[in-house]
């Protein structure tokens, strides 16, 4: 563990630092998934997951649930839309615990949050929010002429002081080649084993949704436990109308008693002062 102060001035210990990952470029494989509550950033610290990232308003979660993770906080696209809000989203998330932010802006964004000398994350490949330049969701790169000019969007976002990249969807070899040659650590997402972080979703990693995208592996399946649960409810609330109506709920083991003592005065008392 790294001893460190965070930006709001409290000491810490975090796995890995912005200079450790780095200095990991290219030599060891990391692993990232998403995290947006205690419980899920406790569940990926629990399994020994590398990285975690999340919305930036759940900052606060992520680090009560893994408080010694390194976290990426992402600056939702249409939520902050002037540098002005992008920069003091940046600041209140490093300020509750952050070790650095994403943004899917673009280089002047990046470069914004790099001069305040923010570990910054950007974004290259399939952005699926603006897909609709690219003709809707499909991976990007599968051109030579397209995949040159990735690598160009990847130098101007080197020039432009990022830290990392979230890599997604880019064909597996264009994604190594680029990798191997740009100073930004690469989280691959959907783009192969080339990148230096292997990155998936948590809820696609756990099988939470029927649903997933090509890239994504189910390695779990919650989204039948949450069926059961669901069909659970159902049959017991069921059972609970069922009981009230046959009078089998409450039974006497489920109600407060009286001793028969008490309970004859109590009835001597109550038919003298009703007159009954």
């Amino acid at each position: 563990m790294k001893r460190i102060y965070d930006w709001d001035a409290s000491f810490s210990l975090r796995n890995y630092t912005a200079a450790d990952l780095r200095a990991l470029k290219g030599k060891q494989k990391l692993t990232q998934t998403t995290a947006n509550s205690v419980e899920e950033a406790a569940a990926a610290a629990d399994a020994g997951i590398d990285l975690i990232m999340g919305n930036a308003q759940n900052t606060k979660a992520a680090r009560e649930g893994a408080p010694h993770l390194f976290f990426t906080a992402a600056i939702a696209l249409p939520d902050f839309p002037t540098e002005a809000d992008v920069l003091s989203a940046a600041f209140e998330a490093m300020k509750d615990g952050a070790d650095s932010v994403y943004t899917a802006r673009g280089p002047h964004v990046v470069e914004l949050l790099a001069k305040e000398q923010i570990p910054v994350m950007c974004h290259l490949g399939l952005v699926p929010r603006r897909c609709g330049w690219h003709g809707g969701l499909r991976a990007i790169g599968r051109t030579a002429d397209e995949a040159v000019e990735l690598w160009k969007a990847f130098r101007r976002m080197e020039d432009a002081g990022a830290f990392s990249v979230e890599a997604e969807v880019i064909p597996a070899p264009v994604m190594e080649e680029i990798s191997r040659r740009t100073s930004l650590v690469t989280m691959s997402l959907g783009s192969g084993s080339g990148g230096d972080v292997i990155y998936l979703f948590q809820n696609d990693i756990c099988g939470e949704d029927t649903k997933r995208p090509r890239h994504a592996r189910a390695f779990g399946n919650i989204h039948a436990l949450q069926e059961q649960i669901r069909a659970e409810r159902r049959s017991a609330l069921s059972a609970f109308r069922e009981a009230v109506h046959s009078g089998s709920f409450p039974a006497r083991p489920e109600t407060a008693n009286i001793d028969d003592q008490a309970l004859s005065e109590f009835m001597d008392r109550i038919a003298r002062e009703s007159g009954t």
